[in-house]
């Protein structure tokens, strides 16, 4: 297959510009069989039915500008279309809480690997870290899953390329823009947490509360939100730096974002960075 023309998305500051790149085709009967097993089974919530918009949802094309201090950086992946867009170079910084979902991903499908049914208080723990990003357990679960050892296997999972693992911490897993979306990709089509729990997870993501329900969520039209599932991360570290990692998985589409940025600025800076991006991607930005 030849390589799709490129299309230049020069962004100001450290953003660069873009091109589409191709992957791997989506494994589709995976992502059927997650739905179908979830609503045979009943352990797992059926995904919300998917939006029909009139025409194009996103224009990944569109330039994306913005003035801002410090990192940031984007990426599009059109699943129907098997083209990557974004920001070059393919700078990495560090997921925060976004990783939480990678960590319920992998201990459900090794769970269900080795047929085992979660108990409800373990469930009850991957609901909490993923809707409302409690820490209190996530630690636990990144060690049931082998610690850094989990991290090489979603790169191996996922077809990550610039992502790397940190021993004893998932919360600093650095990954690239275009990381972020293809890991929202594997989550979406059943490879990160397996036929019998993708449908839950989704669920979960798409019920993400309070302070990280933030980024593209915010600016997408009221139906298209319902049926997108998010994680994300926010951090203020001893590095001086707030850092911001936002991920989302559509319809046909995913979109991953990394920023960072002195700490004085507040997290809200960083937040609005996620926003504006998917709002310049929009083919009719809302008003």
């Amino acid at each position: 297959m030849r390589r799709p023309l490129a299309v230049l998305t020069c962004a100001i500051m450290l953003a660069g510009c873009s091109t589409p790149a191709e992957q791997k085709p989506q494994n589709t009967q995976q992502a059927a069989a997650a739905a179908s097993e979830a609503a045979a089974s009943g352990s797992a919530a059926s995904p919300a039915a998917s939006p029909s918009p009139s025409g194009p949802l996103f224009t990944p094309t569109n330039p994306v500008t913005m003035n801002v201090k410090g990192f940031w950086s984007w990426a599009f992946y059109d699943l129907k279309e098997d083209k990557m867009y974004g920001s070059t170079p393919y700078t990495t910084s560090d997921t925060a809480s976004m990783a939480k979902a990678w960590v319920a991903a992998d201990w459900l499908r090794r769970q269900a690997e080795q047929n085992k049914q979660p108990a409800a208080v373990a469930l009850q723990e991957l609901t909490r870290m993923i809707r409302d990003s409690e820490t209190e357990n996530t630690f636990k679960y990144h060690v049931q899953n082998g610690n850094l050892t989990s991290i090489k296997r979603m790169i191996t999972t996922c077809g990550l390329t610039e992502t790397k693992g940190t021993q004893n911490s998932w919360s600093l897993t650095q990954m690239s823009a275009r990381d972020v979306a293809r890991l929202a990709k594997c989550i979406g089509d059943g490879r990160a947490a397996g036929p019998k729990w993708t449908g839950w997870l989704l669920n979960e993501m798409r019920n993400v509360r309070g302070p990280g329900r933030f980024g593209p969520i915010e600016v997408l039209p009221a139906d298209v939100q319902k049926a997108t599932a998010i994680k994300n991360g926010w951090l203020a570290r001893d590095d001086g730096q707030w850092h911001i990692a936002c991920m989302a998985v559509g319809d046909g589409w995913t979109i991953g974002i990394m920023a960072h940025y002195p700490s004085t600025l507040g997290k809200d800076y960083g937040t609005k960075t996620c926003r504006e991006v998917t709002k310049q991607l929009l083919t009719q930005p809302p008003r």
